[in-house]
Protein backbone atom coordinates (compact mmCIF):
# COMPACT_ATOMS: atom_id res chain seq x y z
CA UNK A 1 0.00 0.00 0.00
CA UNK A 2 2.71 2.60 0.80
CA UNK A 3 4.11 2.19 -2.37
CA UNK A 4 1.54 4.28 -3.49
CA UNK A 5 1.86 7.33 -1.73
CA UNK A 6 5.74 7.06 -3.07
CA UNK A 7 4.07 7.29 -6.63
CA UNK A 8 2.01 9.79 -6.19
CA UNK A 9 4.41 12.10 -4.24
CA UNK A 10 6.80 11.44 -7.32
CA UNK A 11 4.00 12.22 -9.88
CA UNK A 12 3.35 15.07 -8.11
CA UNK A 13 6.72 16.44 -7.75
CA UNK A 14 7.19 15.92 -11.29
CA UNK A 15 4.91 18.01 -12.27
CA UNK A 16 6.09 20.52 -9.56
CA UNK A 17 8.76 20.59 -11.07
CA UNK A 18 8.00 21.27 -14.63
CA UNK A 19 5.47 24.12 -13.71
CA UNK A 20 8.50 25.67 -11.83
CA UNK A 21 10.49 25.30 -14.47
CA UNK A 22 8.45 27.02 -16.70
CA UNK A 23 8.07 30.01 -14.59
CA UNK A 24 4.31 29.19 -13.05
CA UNK A 25 5.15 29.59 -9.59
CA UNK A 26 1.61 29.47 -8.52
CA UNK A 27 0.79 26.71 -10.04
CA UNK A 28 4.02 24.82 -9.01
CA UNK A 29 3.92 25.78 -4.86
CA UNK A 30 0.04 23.71 -4.41
CA UNK A 31 1.93 20.73 -6.12
CA UNK A 32 4.54 20.53 -4.30
CA UNK A 33 2.59 20.81 -1.45
CA UNK A 34 1.03 17.91 -2.22
CA UNK A 35 4.34 16.10 -2.91
CA UNK A 36 5.50 16.64 0.68
CA UNK A 37 2.37 15.17 2.05
CA UNK A 38 2.62 11.80 0.44
CA UNK A 39 6.16 11.78 1.34
CA UNK A 40 5.45 12.34 4.69
CA UNK A 41 3.01 9.61 4.61
CA UNK A 42 5.13 7.10 2.69
CA UNK A 43 7.64 7.84 5.24
CA UNK A 44 5.49 6.78 7.90
CA UNK A 45 5.34 3.24 6.76
CA UNK A 46 9.06 2.79 4.64
CA UNK A 47 11.11 0.14 6.49
CA UNK A 48 14.36 0.73 4.50
CA UNK A 49 16.62 3.32 6.14
CA UNK A 50 18.70 3.74 3.35
CA UNK A 51 15.53 4.53 1.33
CA UNK A 52 14.63 6.87 4.16
CA UNK A 53 17.31 8.79 4.13
CA UNK A 54 16.94 9.40 0.03
CA UNK A 55 13.51 10.14 0.42
CA UNK A 56 14.07 12.43 3.37
CA UNK A 57 16.95 14.62 1.17
CA UNK A 58 14.01 14.80 -1.56
CA UNK A 59 11.61 16.03 0.84
CA UNK A 60 13.82 18.49 2.14
CA UNK A 61 14.77 19.90 -1.21
CA UNK A 62 10.99 20.10 -2.20
CA UNK A 63 10.34 21.32 1.15
CA UNK A 64 13.05 24.35 1.00
CA UNK A 65 11.91 25.15 -2.83
CA UNK A 66 8.49 25.43 -1.99
CA UNK A 67 9.33 27.24 1.08
CA UNK A 68 11.32 29.38 -1.40
CA UNK A 69 8.46 29.73 -3.88
CA UNK A 70 5.84 30.81 -0.87
CA UNK A 71 7.99 33.51 0.35
CA UNK A 72 8.11 35.34 -2.46
CA UNK A 73 4.36 34.47 -3.86
CA UNK A 74 3.57 36.23 -0.39
CA UNK A 75 5.39 39.35 -1.48
CA UNK A 76 3.26 39.96 -4.90
CA UNK A 77 6.60 38.88 -6.97
CA UNK A 78 7.13 36.72 -9.95
CA UNK A 79 8.82 34.34 -8.27
CA UNK A 80 12.32 32.71 -7.65
CA UNK A 81 14.16 31.68 -10.61
CA UNK A 82 14.82 28.03 -11.27
CA UNK A 83 17.50 26.41 -13.15
CA UNK A 84 16.95 22.86 -14.31
CA UNK A 85 15.72 20.47 -11.44
CA UNK A 86 13.95 23.68 -9.70
CA UNK A 87 14.06 21.80 -6.24
CA UNK A 88 17.79 20.55 -6.42
CA UNK A 89 19.04 24.04 -7.86
CA UNK A 90 17.60 26.10 -4.67
CA UNK A 91 20.22 26.57 -2.61
CA UNK A 92 20.30 28.37 0.97
CA UNK A 93 20.67 31.89 0.95
CA UNK A 94 21.46 34.64 3.48
CA UNK A 95 18.98 37.13 4.85
CA UNK A 96 19.59 39.95 2.87
CA UNK A 97 20.69 43.05 4.53
CA UNK A 98 19.50 45.84 3.45
CA UNK A 99 18.24 47.82 6.41
CA UNK A 100 14.32 48.05 5.25
CA UNK A 101 13.07 45.87 8.08
CA UNK A 102 13.63 46.42 11.20
CA UNK A 103 13.27 43.92 14.58
CA UNK A 104 9.81 45.39 14.35
CA UNK A 105 9.50 44.47 10.46
CA UNK A 106 10.71 41.04 11.63
CA UNK A 107 8.30 40.49 14.29
CA UNK A 108 5.10 41.53 11.88
CA UNK A 109 6.21 39.54 9.09
CA UNK A 110 6.48 36.43 11.50
CA UNK A 111 3.46 36.87 13.12
CA UNK A 112 1.43 37.33 9.46
CA UNK A 113 2.45 33.65 8.45
CA UNK A 114 1.57 32.08 12.43
CA UNK A 115 -1.40 33.62 12.01
CA UNK A 116 -3.00 31.29 9.46
CA UNK A 117 -2.10 28.89 11.75
CA UNK A 118 -4.44 29.61 14.70
CA UNK A 119 -7.78 27.91 14.33
CA UNK A 120 -10.51 30.70 14.35
CA UNK A 121 -13.21 28.05 13.69
CA UNK A 122 -14.21 25.52 15.91
CA UNK A 123 -13.61 21.77 14.38
CA UNK A 124 -16.54 21.02 15.49
CA UNK A 125 -15.59 17.64 17.43
CA UNK A 126 -16.70 16.92 20.91
CA UNK A 127 -15.43 14.79 23.66
CA UNK A 128 -18.13 12.19 22.75
CA UNK A 129 -17.13 11.78 19.46
CA UNK A 130 -13.83 10.24 20.34
CA UNK A 131 -14.60 6.59 21.01
CA UNK A 132 -12.74 4.97 23.78
CA UNK A 133 -9.58 6.96 24.93
CA UNK A 134 -10.92 7.81 28.55
CA UNK A 135 -7.43 8.25 30.45
CA UNK A 136 -6.49 10.90 27.56
CA UNK A 137 -9.73 12.51 27.50
CA UNK A 138 -9.39 12.86 31.38
CA UNK A 139 -5.84 14.31 31.53
CA UNK A 140 -6.59 16.84 28.53
CA UNK A 141 -9.52 17.93 30.49
CA UNK A 142 -7.86 18.11 34.00
CA UNK A 143 -5.13 19.78 31.60
CA UNK A 144 -7.05 22.22 29.36
CA UNK A 145 -10.90 22.92 30.63
CA UNK A 146 -10.49 23.41 34.26
CA UNK A 147 -7.75 25.52 34.65
CA UNK A 148 -10.24 28.25 32.56
CA UNK A 149 -13.16 27.18 34.69
CA UNK A 150 -12.22 26.53 38.26
CA UNK A 151 -8.66 28.57 38.47
CA UNK A 152 -8.99 28.25 42.02
CA UNK A 153 -8.47 25.04 42.05
CA UNK A 154 -4.80 25.10 40.80
CA UNK A 155 -3.25 26.63 44.03
CA UNK A 156 -0.37 26.13 46.10
CA UNK A 157 1.99 23.21 44.31
CA UNK A 158 -1.34 21.35 42.51
CA UNK A 159 -0.53 23.07 38.73
CA UNK A 160 -1.98 21.64 35.57
CA UNK A 161 -0.42 19.80 33.39
CA UNK A 162 1.40 21.55 30.71
CA UNK A 163 2.63 19.87 28.03
CA UNK A 164 1.28 16.21 26.22
CA UNK A 165 2.58 13.83 24.06
CA UNK A 166 0.35 11.88 22.11
CA UNK A 167 1.80 8.84 20.58
CA UNK A 168 0.83 5.70 18.65
CA UNK A 169 0.44 4.21 15.76
CA UNK A 170 -1.48 6.06 12.48
CA UNK A 171 -4.54 6.62 12.53
CA UNK A 172 -5.37 5.96 15.81
CA UNK A 173 -6.83 9.63 16.84
CA UNK A 174 -4.22 11.91 17.65
CA UNK A 175 -5.19 14.79 15.57
CA UNK A 176 -8.76 13.63 15.79
CA UNK A 177 -8.12 14.19 19.79
CA UNK A 178 -6.73 17.25 19.06
CA UNK A 179 -9.86 18.58 17.66
CA UNK A 180 -11.73 17.83 20.44
CA UNK A 181 -9.58 20.30 22.60
CA UNK A 182 -9.81 22.88 20.33
CA UNK A 183 -13.63 22.15 20.32
CA UNK A 184 -14.17 22.26 23.42
CA UNK A 185 -12.25 25.15 25.11
CA UNK A 186 -12.27 28.44 24.70
CA UNK A 187 -8.40 28.64 24.34
CA UNK A 188 -6.46 30.58 21.31
CA UNK A 189 -5.47 27.07 19.40
CA UNK A 190 -2.45 26.98 17.48
CA UNK A 191 -1.95 24.36 15.05
CA UNK A 192 1.45 24.10 13.80
CA UNK A 193 3.31 21.56 11.21
CA UNK A 194 6.67 21.59 10.33
CA UNK A 195 6.01 23.98 6.96
CA UNK A 196 4.85 26.54 9.68
CA UNK A 197 8.20 26.33 11.11
CA UNK A 198 10.81 26.05 8.55
CA UNK A 199 12.66 28.96 6.52
CA UNK A 200 14.79 28.81 3.86
CA UNK A 201 16.89 32.01 5.59
CA UNK A 202 19.51 31.72 7.98
CA UNK A 203 18.50 32.20 11.53
CA UNK A 204 14.42 32.87 10.88
CA UNK A 205 13.23 29.17 12.08
CA UNK A 206 13.82 29.94 16.01
CA UNK A 207 12.33 33.72 15.41
CA UNK A 208 9.31 31.76 13.91
CA UNK A 209 9.27 29.45 17.17
CA UNK A 210 9.94 32.24 19.37
CA UNK A 211 7.61 34.67 17.88
CA UNK A 212 4.90 31.67 18.04
CA UNK A 213 4.95 31.05 21.96
CA UNK A 214 4.98 34.97 22.43
CA UNK A 215 2.07 34.97 20.41
CA UNK A 216 0.91 31.98 22.50
CA UNK A 217 1.23 33.53 25.65
CA UNK A 218 -0.11 36.77 24.61
CA UNK A 219 -3.49 35.10 23.58
CA UNK A 220 -3.22 33.20 26.71
CA UNK A 221 -5.25 30.93 27.67
CA UNK A 222 -3.71 28.91 24.40
CA UNK A 223 -2.77 25.39 23.23
CA UNK A 224 0.25 24.84 20.61
CA UNK A 225 -0.76 21.34 18.41
CA UNK A 226 2.33 20.39 16.48
CA UNK A 227 1.66 17.41 14.66
CA UNK A 228 4.48 14.89 13.36
CA UNK A 229 6.80 16.56 16.00
CA UNK A 230 9.67 13.91 15.04
CA UNK A 231 9.86 15.74 11.39
CA UNK A 232 10.96 18.55 13.42
CA UNK A 233 12.71 17.11 16.41
CA UNK A 234 14.58 13.84 15.29
CA UNK A 235 17.67 12.65 17.30
CA UNK A 236 20.46 14.92 17.80
CA UNK A 237 23.88 14.18 15.86
CA UNK A 238 22.04 11.93 13.28
CA UNK A 239 24.38 12.40 9.73
CA UNK A 240 21.40 13.86 7.83
CA UNK A 241 20.23 16.60 10.74
CA UNK A 242 21.03 19.86 8.86
CA UNK A 243 22.31 23.46 11.25
CA UNK A 244 18.73 24.71 11.32
CA UNK A 245 17.18 21.55 12.29
CA UNK A 246 19.48 22.14 15.57
CA UNK A 247 18.48 25.52 16.02
CA UNK A 248 14.53 24.87 15.84
CA UNK A 249 15.24 21.84 18.68
CA UNK A 250 17.30 24.17 20.61
CA UNK A 251 14.66 27.01 20.65
CA UNK A 252 12.18 25.08 21.10
CA UNK A 253 13.62 23.30 23.78
CA UNK A 254 14.08 27.26 25.90
CA UNK A 255 10.60 27.99 25.00
CA UNK A 256 9.08 24.82 26.43
CA UNK A 257 11.15 25.28 29.34
CA UNK A 258 9.76 28.68 29.81
CA UNK A 259 6.28 27.13 29.30
CA UNK A 260 6.75 24.58 31.68
CA UNK A 261 8.02 26.59 34.49
CA UNK A 262 5.49 29.83 34.60
CA UNK A 263 1.53 30.34 34.79
CA UNK A 264 1.22 31.58 31.32
CA UNK A 265 -1.45 29.59 30.77
CA UNK A 266 -0.07 28.05 27.35
CA UNK A 267 -0.26 24.09 26.68
CA UNK A 268 1.57 22.34 24.38
CA UNK A 269 0.22 19.26 22.79
CA UNK A 270 1.86 17.03 19.89
CA UNK A 271 1.79 14.33 18.21
CA UNK A 272 3.89 11.25 16.73
CA UNK A 273 3.73 8.56 15.15
CA UNK A 274 7.35 7.51 16.11
CA UNK A 275 8.13 8.14 19.30
CA UNK A 276 11.74 6.54 20.15
CA UNK A 277 12.94 8.86 16.48
CA UNK A 278 12.32 11.87 19.03
CA UNK A 279 15.36 13.88 21.05
CA UNK A 280 15.98 12.74 24.36
CA UNK A 281 15.77 16.19 25.77
CA UNK A 282 12.26 17.32 23.90
CA UNK A 283 10.94 13.99 24.86
CA UNK A 284 11.34 14.84 28.26
CA UNK A 285 9.90 18.50 27.98
CA UNK A 286 7.06 16.66 27.75
CA UNK A 287 5.41 15.64 31.52
CA UNK A 288 2.54 13.42 29.78
CA UNK A 289 3.07 11.15 27.36
CA UNK A 290 -0.16 9.35 26.32
CA UNK A 291 -0.06 6.10 24.47
CA UNK A 292 -3.27 6.48 21.67
CA UNK A 293 -3.40 2.35 21.15
CA UNK A 294 -5.44 0.46 18.53
CA UNK A 295 -9.65 1.05 19.61
CA UNK A 296 -10.75 -1.39 22.10
CA UNK A 297 -14.17 -3.54 21.01
CA UNK A 298 -16.60 -0.94 22.73
CA UNK A 299 -14.30 1.93 21.27
CA UNK A 300 -14.78 0.26 17.58
CA UNK A 301 -18.37 -0.63 18.22
CA UNK A 302 -19.43 3.19 18.54
CA UNK A 303 -16.66 4.39 15.69
CA UNK A 304 -19.05 2.40 13.22
CA UNK A 305 -22.41 4.41 14.82
CA UNK A 306 -20.66 7.84 14.74
CA UNK A 307 -19.16 7.23 11.17
CA UNK A 308 -22.36 5.80 10.12
CA UNK A 309 -24.52 8.45 11.85
CA UNK A 310 -27.88 9.61 10.26
CA UNK A 311 -27.49 7.92 7.39
CA UNK A 312 -30.36 5.40 6.32
CA UNK A 313 -29.31 2.02 7.81
CA UNK A 314 -30.91 -1.38 9.00
CA UNK A 315 -28.42 -2.54 11.58
CA UNK A 316 -29.31 -3.57 15.02
CA UNK A 317 -27.08 -3.24 18.17
CA UNK A 318 -26.00 -6.85 17.90
CA UNK A 319 -24.71 -6.08 14.20
CA UNK A 320 -22.71 -3.03 15.72
CA UNK A 321 -21.29 -6.15 18.12
CA UNK A 322 -20.72 -8.48 15.30
CA UNK A 323 -18.90 -5.90 13.53
CA UNK A 324 -16.44 -4.29 16.11
CA UNK A 325 -15.93 -8.01 17.36
CA UNK A 326 -14.72 -8.61 13.22
CA UNK A 327 -12.60 -5.65 12.88
CA UNK A 328 -10.26 -6.56 15.63
CA UNK A 329 -6.32 -4.67 14.80
CA UNK A 330 -8.50 -1.68 12.96
CA UNK A 331 -7.52 1.97 13.98
CA UNK A 332 -9.95 4.63 13.95
CA UNK A 333 -8.81 5.50 10.38
CA UNK A 334 -9.20 2.03 8.76
CA UNK A 335 -13.24 2.03 10.35
CA UNK A 336 -13.36 5.24 9.01
CA UNK A 337 -12.71 4.07 5.60
CA UNK A 338 -14.70 1.17 5.62
CA UNK A 339 -17.42 3.05 6.56
CA UNK A 340 -17.00 4.95 4.02
CA UNK A 341 -16.70 2.25 1.29
CA UNK A 342 -19.93 0.98 3.00
CA UNK A 343 -21.74 3.77 2.24
CA UNK A 344 -21.62 3.86 -1.45
CA UNK A 345 -22.99 0.60 -1.38
CA UNK A 346 -26.19 1.31 -1.53
CA UNK A 347 -25.32 3.87 -4.51
CA UNK A 348 -23.93 0.83 -6.26
CA UNK A 349 -26.99 -0.98 -6.43
CA UNK A 350 -28.93 1.52 -7.51
CA UNK A 351 -26.43 1.95 -10.58
CA UNK A 352 -26.47 -2.01 -10.85
CA UNK A 353 -30.54 -2.92 -10.50
CA UNK A 354 -32.29 -4.09 -13.52
CA UNK A 355 -35.85 -3.91 -11.66
CA UNK A 356 -37.45 -0.80 -9.33
CA UNK A 357 -40.34 -0.80 -7.35
CA UNK A 358 -42.60 2.70 -6.45
CA UNK A 359 -43.19 2.63 -2.66
CA UNK A 360 -45.83 4.25 -0.83
CA UNK A 361 -44.35 7.73 -0.93
CA UNK A 362 -43.80 7.47 -4.62
CA UNK A 363 -40.31 7.15 -4.50
CA UNK A 364 -38.34 4.42 -6.93
CA UNK A 365 -36.07 1.53 -4.88
CA UNK A 366 -34.19 -1.38 -6.27
CA UNK A 367 -34.64 -4.22 -6.10
CA UNK A 368 -33.57 -7.78 -6.78
CA UNK A 369 -35.62 -9.31 -9.66
CA UNK A 370 -38.85 -9.10 -11.21
CA UNK A 371 -40.34 -11.56 -8.61
CA UNK A 372 -40.83 -8.84 -5.98
CA UNK A 373 -44.28 -7.46 -6.34
CA UNK A 374 -44.73 -4.96 -8.26
CA UNK A 375 -40.98 -4.58 -9.55
CA UNK A 376 -40.59 -3.09 -12.98
CA UNK A 377 -37.91 -4.17 -15.47
CA UNK A 378 -35.89 -0.45 -15.98
CA UNK A 379 -32.75 0.87 -14.86
CA UNK A 380 -31.59 3.60 -13.28
CA UNK A 381 -30.58 5.73 -16.65
CA UNK A 382 -34.24 5.35 -17.94
CA UNK A 383 -35.78 6.35 -14.64
CA UNK A 384 -33.58 9.32 -15.06
CA UNK A 385 -34.23 9.85 -18.65
CA UNK A 386 -37.98 10.10 -17.60
CA UNK A 387 -37.50 12.85 -15.36
CA UNK A 388 -37.44 10.64 -12.69
CA UNK A 389 -33.91 11.26 -11.19
CA UNK A 390 -35.00 13.46 -8.02
CA UNK A 391 -37.74 9.94 -7.53
CA UNK A 392 -35.17 7.30 -7.20
CA UNK A 393 -34.22 6.30 -3.69
CA UNK A 394 -31.12 3.96 -3.01
CA UNK A 395 -31.33 1.25 -0.33
CA UNK A 396 -30.45 1.33 3.77
CA UNK A 397 -27.25 -0.07 4.60
CA UNK A 398 -27.48 -3.65 6.01
CA UNK A 399 -25.26 -5.76 7.76
CA UNK A 400 -24.59 -7.47 4.43
CA UNK A 401 -22.64 -4.24 3.07
CA UNK A 402 -20.59 -3.98 5.39
CA UNK A 403 -19.36 -7.88 5.40
CA UNK A 404 -18.70 -7.27 1.56
CA UNK A 405 -16.58 -4.89 2.25
CA UNK A 406 -14.87 -6.23 5.17
CA UNK A 407 -14.08 -9.18 3.32
CA UNK A 408 -11.53 -6.98 1.33
CA UNK A 409 -10.36 -4.72 3.69
CA UNK A 410 -7.22 -5.12 6.12
CA UNK A 411 -5.94 -3.39 8.99
CA UNK A 412 -3.13 -0.81 8.03
CA UNK A 413 -1.41 -1.39 11.42
CA UNK A 414 1.45 -4.30 12.17
CA UNK A 415 2.14 -6.50 15.04
CA UNK A 416 5.64 -4.95 14.74
CA UNK A 417 4.46 -1.13 14.73
CA UNK A 418 2.36 -2.48 17.90
CA UNK A 419 5.19 -3.26 19.85
CA UNK A 420 7.33 -0.89 19.39
CA UNK A 421 4.65 1.71 20.96
CA UNK A 422 4.18 -0.84 23.30
CA UNK A 423 7.72 -1.02 24.49
CA UNK A 424 7.65 3.11 23.93
CA UNK A 425 5.02 3.07 26.63
CA UNK A 426 6.85 0.51 29.21
CA UNK A 427 9.80 2.46 29.29
CA UNK A 428 8.58 6.29 29.22
CA UNK A 429 4.93 6.65 28.64
CA UNK A 430 1.68 5.69 29.81
CA UNK A 431 -1.69 4.08 28.73
CA UNK A 432 -4.53 5.94 27.01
Amino acid sequence: MYSSFKEQAIEYARKAVAEDNAGNYANAFPLYMNALEYFRTHLKYEKNPKIKDAIMQKFNEYLHRAEEIRAVLDEGGPGPAANGDAAVAARPKTKPKDGSDGEDGDKDKFRAGLNSAIVREKPNVKWSDVAGLESAKQALHEAVVLPVHFPHFFTGKRRPWRAFLLYGPPGTGKSYLAKAVATETDSTFFSISSSDLVSKWMGESEKLVSNLFQMARESSPSIIFIDEIDSLCGQRGEGNESEASRRIKTELLVQMQGVGHSDDKVLVLAATNTPYALDQAIRRRFDKRIYIPLPDVKARQQMFKVHLGDTPHNLTESDYEVLARKTEGFSGSDIAVCVKDVLFEPVRKTQDAMFFIENSNGMWVPCGSKQYSGAVQISMLELAAQGLAAKILPPPISRRDFDKVLARQRPTVSKSDLNVHERFTKEFGEEG
